[in-house]
């Protein structure tokens, strides 16, 4: 078996360069959204955090292609599948991308808006089709094969709380607040666990696992967007968490031909949805449980980012102080 070279001190600091460079990225986008909160308009607001979010990912020193993003027939389709991106000579990464993650919550001015992106090398990032996805997750620290997808909601709600040393009334699942779960929900409720309910951003609620001091949440249940479930993914592989997921036919939201190879039956663990060096960046849009809102100066605008990297096993968290000067 051949095993790959490890990189050299020089290689690594360049891949921390490229981390800090997409953090740029996900502060423009979520800058520009922000600038809409409040206005009701949700489809504005996702063409400016997506305008924005392509405009400074072609400054990149580096060239990918957009894995994870808008239909091609989105208008305008500022970031669609298959979409080349950056300033490098050849394509050698991949991008999974969120403009605007919660554009309800910011039309509304509401918490729990945020715009991510995700940075892989070509093929690391699984070509989710624009369908929904069954996800489980939970959080780092745990032994391998905890909880499973192919579980009771109990059972594994039961297997979370021993791990922890807690009793199931301490365990809090997140779940997307739709009909479709009104029995997941119920379970969960019965196996005694707490249930925080979300209208919407299922990035962000399987990330809040990653950070259960901080969020309170312990696991992440139910049916959601597939791309967005690989962009979670990414995230919580850096923080050494647990995810499994499947693809469903059900409620299919892209294209009638959007499936190709993929296998309904197929269950996938979170190296299949992202694996190898990942880099993702998550910037707040409006204030949340995550991240904190992009907030407007006189003379600057702030922003909050986190910066997940899998290769240094390293999640930073930059608050950053951007000057507003003509350029």
């Amino acid at each position: 078996m051949v095993e790959e070279a490890l990189p050299d001190a020089d290689e690594l600091e360049i891949e921390r360069s490229l981390a800090l460079a997409l953090a740029r990225v996900t502060e423009r986008a979520a800058a520009a959204a922000a600038l809409l909160r409040g206005r009701g308009d949700e489809m504005a607001a996702d063409i400016a955090a997506a305008r924005a979010m392509r405009s400074e990912l072609q400054r990149l020193p580096i060239r990918g292609c957009i894995v994870v993003g808008e239909e091609p027939s989105a208008e305008p389709a500022a970031l669609a599948v298959g979409a080349e991106l950056g300033s490098g000579a050849a394509s050698a990464f991949d991008f999974a991308v969120a403009p605007l993650e919660g554009s309800n919550f910011c039309a509304k001015d509401m918490p729990g808006a945020i715009s991510v992106v995700a940075m892989a090398k070509t093929g690391s990032l699984l070509r989710a089709p624009n369908v929904y996805m069954d996800k489980i997750a939970i959080g780092p620290g745990y032994p391998p094969g905890l909880v499973d997808l192919d579980r009771e909601p109990g059972d594994n709600i039961l297997a979370l709380a021993r791990a922890k040393g807690a009793s199931e009334s301490e365990i809090t699942v997140c779940i997307l607040d739709r009909p479709r779960h009104v029995e997941l929900i119920g379970k969960c409720r019965r196996a005694g666990a707490r249930v925080r309910l979300i209208t919407d951003g299922d990035v962000a609620g399987v990330i809040f696992t990653a950070l259960p001091e901080e969020t309170s949440v312990d696991m992440y249940l139910g049916r959601g967007g597939a791309p967005e479930g690989v962009l979670a993914a990414g995230a919580l592989r850096c923080v050494g968490g647990q995810m499994q997921a499947r693809l469903t036919r059900e409620g299919q939201r892209g294209r009638a031909g959007a499936w190709g190879s993929f296998d309904p039956s197929k269950k996938y663990g979170i190296e299949d949805l992202a694996r190898g060096d990942v880099v993702v960046c998550a910037s707040g849009v409006t204030d949340g449980p995550l991240l904190a809102g992009v907030q407007f100066r006189r003379h600057a605008l702030i922003t909050e980012t986190l910066v997940y990297h899998s290769s240094s096993a390293t999640v930073r968290r930059i608050r950053a102080e951007h000057s507003l000067r003509l350029e």
